[in-house]
């Protein structure tokens, strides 16, 4: 019994080992590593591996299992696209398939690796010391005749280059969109794992704001509170009432035919008018009182004498 309880807790504790190796296989995908591919780059299989390198570039770049490796400065890193961004990959969880490609498809080999055997991998035992070889105990020894079949190139990103290469943002939904294939490598999964959690509360975000958008902007919303305010402004009757109501008040008929007559009566008024007339006649007459027409016999009169 005693016995059985110390095999259980080793198991445990191993396992616990190695959960907590992969939990920091890879870090966050925002590490420059100085390497720019502008277009999807050439892949061609490794001869009996599960893994594609690119012969064409100038730097240590491999495909497998659906993610992109790259070595470069003593390190591993590991990205869903072709251009990055690329997060640190642990020692300790790096693939075995990567770690046995041989080294002969390093297109760019550290100084180290000068010596060593070009058709066998790196010694990483070596390099990163008993601890780690300890750690990854038989890592370069594997059926070869039993190696899995390659994870299909994703050729999508092809035609992703230049300025139409995706942010960050849109990675993760593009690549769930076009690529199907599912991974069977712990690490790579966990990698997935890990961008789709990190990426939903974006999407969530993008998400709200866009129902928010779509609430406030909604076509029909905005005709029908323009169409209700406009049938408060510029509904017809009501035009039509107020513009009614300030024609009676200005050009009511009657209004005007009063004006108008009150107008004409005061300036026209029949007696009125004869009034003036014979003020006007009396002012611009001839003044005949009487005294003018004997004033003319007398005149007369003297004449005839003088005759």
């Amino acid at each position: 019994m005693r016995y059985g309880l110390i095999v259980l807790w080793m198991l445990f504790c191993s396992i616990t080992s190695a959960a907590a190796q992969v939990r920091i296989a890879i870090g966050l995908p925002a590490v420059s590593i100085g390497i720019t591919l502008p277009i999807f780059p050439e892949f061609v299989r490794v001869p009996g591996y599960p893994v594609y390198y690119a012969p064409r570039l100038s730097s240590n770049v491999f495909f497998y299992d659906g993610l992109y490796w790259v070595y470069q400065g003593d390190n591993w890193y590991a990205s869903s696209w072709y251009n990055g961004p690329w997060g640190r990959v642990a020692p300790e969880g790096v693939p075995l398939f990567v770690l046995r490609v041989p080294v002969r498809y390093y297109r760019q080999p550290p100084v180290y690796f000068s010596g060593w055997r070009s058709d066998a991998p790196p010694r990483w035992g070596e390099y990163w010391g008993n601890e780690w070889e300890q750690r990854r105990s038989g890592w370069d020894r594997w059926n070869r005749s039993s190696a899995p079949a390659p994870a299909p190139l994703p050729v999508y990103q092809r035609q992703y280059s230049g300025d139409r290469y995706p942010a960050v943002e849109q990675q993760q939904s593009l690549h769930i969109q076009s690529y199907r294939y599912q991974p069977r490598d712990a690490v790579v999964r966990q990698y997935y794992q890990e961008r789709a959690a990190q990426s939903a509360p974006a999407a969530a975000q993008q998400k709200k704001q866009k129902t928010q958008s779509a609430k406030e902007f909604a076509p029909g919303q905005v005709k029908k509170q323009q169409g209700a305010q406009s049938a408060k402004e510029f509904a017809p009757g009501q035009v039509k009432k107020q513009q009614g109501a300030q024609s009676a008040k200005e050009f009511a008929p009657g209004q005007v035919k009063k004006q108008q007559g009150a107008q004409s009566t005061k300036e026209f008024a029949p007696g009125q008018q004869v009034k003036e007339q014979r003020t006007l006649g009396k002012s611009s007459k001839p003044r005949d009182d009487g005294k003018g027409k004997g004033h003319g016999k007398g005149e007369e009169r003297g004449r005839e004498r003088d005759k």
